[in-house]
């Protein structure tokens, strides 16, 4: 094994992977009140300690005040629990979550730069339509895959995969440096041996490091920006939807040979091979686009 290859699976096994499972998420219950304003009432159907719990969870993952609240409101309108055009009264949420005034004004500000809420004089704050939401925002990518949404989703990312990679593949063909070529057969070997010792940890590492390398080399800077967000998106989207998010001799095989393509110039097959790569997995099929029916 190269000394990469050591290091780096050592590095894997000792760091923590900073993910957030569905079940590890901090949700607010909350039940939509029937009137058009929120009242103190609606808030207080969640438990009274979540506020406080909430702040021992914000610790643990690094959050602070401020951050911890654009997530649990945020889940909240992603979700559903705050419908579209639904007020959001500053000094019952600061009440309900016991934050300051100012917390909850940063907070409200963030939500409305991702496009979930507005703030109008003499109107106030509401929860915007989805249509207005920022679906690439990582945070609400997050939100979606952890709620009622996760299927949407996964398909949507699936599918935007499908269109970003193959590309990527057929303009970074003949176009890397030695170097680049070097780092790509190197995760390729940094695969092989994770796979052979059961660490899928490692092997996630190598692999997203190995598509990385692929777009950067294409040459296409838009495709990059997508690529990044897409790439950050699949590690909570909620499971398996490409042959690259479980370690096996085929999904490996395929790696390998789409580095040969790519050292060979071979655009074409470069292509073609990363189709297969995204379409191992049977239930994989079934979200590569095709003609819907309207």
């Amino acid at each position: 094994m190269s000394t990469l290859a050591h290091t780096m699976m050592t590095a894997a096994r000792s760091a923590d992977s900073g993910l957030t499972s569905p079940g590890e998420l901090d949700r607010y219950p909350f039940e939509a009140p029937v009137g058009d304003r929120v009242g103190a009432s609606a808030w207080d159907t969640a438990e009274p300690e979540l506020g406080r719990v909430s702040r021992r969870a914000a610790g643990s993952r690094g959050r602070g005040l401020h951050g911890q609240l654009v997530q649990q409101l945020g889940q909240m309108i992603v979700s559903g629990d705050l419908g579209a055009d639904r007020p959001l009264v500053p000094e019952e949420i600061g009440q309900r979550f016991e934050v300051s005034r100012t917390v909850v004004r940063e907070s409200l500000r963030v939500l409305e730069a991702k496009g979930l809420v507005s703030a109008r004089p003499n109107v106030g704050t509401r929860v915007r339509p989805v249509s207005d939401w920022n679906l690439l925002d990582p945070d609400i990518i997050e939100w979606r895959a952890f709620g009622p949404q996760r299927d949407d989703q996964r398909r949507e990312l699936s599918e935007l995969r499908w269109t970003i990679e193959p590309l990527a593949a057929r303009l970074a063909a003949g176009h890397g440096r030695e170097d680049v070529q070097q780092r790509l057969t190197d995760m390729v070997e940094i695969m092989n041996h994770a796979m052979a010792q059961g660490d899928a940890l490692t092997f996630s590492r190598a692999d997203a490091e190995f598509h990385s390398l692929l777009i950067q080399v294409a040459g296409n800077r838009m495709l990059e920006h997508l690529f990044g967000i897409v790439s950050a998106a699949l590690q909570v989207s909620g499971g398996p939807v490409t042959g690259c998010d479980r370690p096996n001799e085929v999904a490996l095989a395929l790696h390998a040979r789409i580095a040969d393509t790519l050292a060979a110039g071979d655009g074409a097959a470069a292509e073609a091979t990363m189709r297969q790569l995204l379409t191992v997995h049977p239930e994989v099929e079934r979200v590569v686009p095709a003609p819907r029916e309207h």
